[in-house]
């Protein structure tokens, strides 16, 4: 029985892993910019969250409890990097600030 699981579980990351693959290969130079649809993203993602999912039921309830607090952290990781990101491309939109007044004055030290 637990070995049907776990052959199971080697097909779902297989799968996985190729979609994975077929998504990376498909990157046009510009990034994500495409004229697809879409419809062959949103089937690998949904063969992500099966996968997901299908991992989800072969852990007992302990183990499904700290890894679905593992994942709320690398989700909340991944908007920490996206806001940090959007801060940086907005502010490079908008050019150089003058520096403000009342802060620190920071100067580079040369060593010699």
């Amino acid at each position: 029985m637990a070995a049907d699981h776990l052959d199971d579980l080697r097909e779902r990351l297989r799968a996985t892993q190729e979609a994975a693959e077929r998504i990376a290969g498909s990157i046009p130079p510009q990034g994500w910019a495409s004229v697809d649809d879409g419809s062959v993203a949103a089937d690998e993602i949904r063969a992500l969250v099966t996968l997901v999912q299908g991992l989800g039921d072969l852990l007992p309830e302990e183990l499904r409890e700290q890894a679905r607090e593992v994942l709320r952290q690398v989700v909340a990781l991944l908007r920490a990097i996206l806001d940090v990101i959007g801060a940086r491309l907005a502010a490079a939109e908008a050019g150089p600030q003058p520096p403000r007044s009342g802060g620190p004055v920071v100067e580079d030290i040369p060593i010699a």
